[in-house]
């Protein structure tokens, strides 16, 4: 049973990332009729914005330090951190510390930027594009941005740790009435699946209990009749490519304490959340966050040993078995909405 209860818990951890990227891509579908396969570079850019503003906190300086001398006497050059310097010790170390959560607030702001240059640089020219000229183009975009990453940052992962107060692990076993040391979880990937949930709260609250986020689902259901009406959806939507890119911004700075950022990280996620899309239905936000959670825990049940032993690779392909099996009996996917690219 302790094993089972891991399994849940790494599969919760897995879905939040394919439900937060999948979210991301059914709401560019959804709204624009785009199929983003740039989607997954979000995610990686998101993750670099945390090892981005990790290094400009640790920049610093060197001093001669007269208390500090090498084996001949020489005085020692020390680093002095900037961040130390204006806002003193104590807190200029708490604040280098807690980088990664503090780049949440630095992708936001960077994360829809580069998603409103892009709907309105590129993707703009491909609407009426049949989907396979967007999916070529966005995937070429995705290639420019992670060769740019590798450029700048190297082909090597990046370790980039969580907050000394979120290392380590949660008994959770003791929570469940099991023996101490029974049932060990990391705490960042706790934070994480929360986190994701509150994203995921958040997006649906937006979408549901706004006007414009009403407007939003009107123009996703009859995007002409809400033109009609005098309402400039385009810019509604405009807005849409940017706050999904935002999803996958916050989405990858958060996971960057899980998986060290690499230039690929996000080739690495965008075919598995394109399958949760289509599992979970084209356009379908409900059906995009179930469907990722789900694969999520039936990839980590599939990863056991004892079910690897019997079924080897078996972890590497249930998704796309899944997947099948959904789409033979249910052509449009669990949530799937009528019409929805069947023209």
């Amino acid at each position: 049973m302790d094993q089972i209860i891991v399994q849940i818990l790494n599969g919760l951890d897995k879905g939040s990332a394919y439900a937060l990227i999948a979210l991301g891509l059914t709401l560019i579908f959804g709204t624009l009729g785009v199929v983003n396969f740039a989607h997954g570079a979000l995610f990686m850019m998101g993750a670099f914005c945390a090892v981005i503003l990790s290094r400009i906190l640790s920049a610093s300086y060197k001093v001669v330090d007269e208390s500090q001398t090498d084996f001949l006497g020489n005085p020692l050059q020390v680093d002095v951190f900037y961040v130390q310097r204006w806002f003193g010790d104590a807190a200029g170390a708490t604040i280098m510390d807690w980088a990664v959560p503090l780049a949440i607030l630095f992708s936001i702001p960077v994360m829809i930027g580069i998603g409103f240059a892009m709907e309105r640089g590129l993707i703009k020219h491909f609407y009426k594009r049949p989907h396979a000229d967007q999916i070529l183009v966005t995937f070429g975009l995705a290639i420019v941005l992670q060769e740019i990453i590798k450029y700048f940052f190297g082909a090597n992962p990046i370790q980039t740790p969580a907050p000394d107060a979120f290392k380590g692990s949660l008994d959770f076993g003791v929570w469940l009435g099991y023996e101490a040391n029974a049932i060990m979880y990391p705490y960042w990937r706790l934070v994480y699946f929360f986190f994701s949930a509150l994203i995921i709260a958040g997006v649906f609250a937006f979408l549901q209990f706004t006007t414009f986020g009403m407007v939003v689902r009107a123009g996703m259901a009859d995007r002409e009749t809400v033109g009609l009406l005098g309402i400039d959806i385009d810019k509604r939507f405009t807005f849409m490519f940017g706050l999904a890119a935002a999803v996958a911004g916050v989405a990858g700075v958060m996971y960057a304490p899980i998986v060290a950022p690499n230039y690929h990280m996000g080739m690495d996620f965008l075919v598995l959340s394109f399958v949760v899309v289509v599992v979970g239905g084209m356009g379908s936000l409900p059906g995009a966050v179930a469907a990722g959670f789900l694969l999520g825990i039936l990839e980590s049940f599939a990863s056991m040993p004892a079910v690897v032993d019997v079924l080897p690779g078996i972890n590497q392909i249930i998704i796309y078995l899944v997947a099948i099996v959904i789409l033979l009996t249910r052509p449009r996917g669990l949530m799937g909405r009528k019409g929805v690219m069947e023209d």
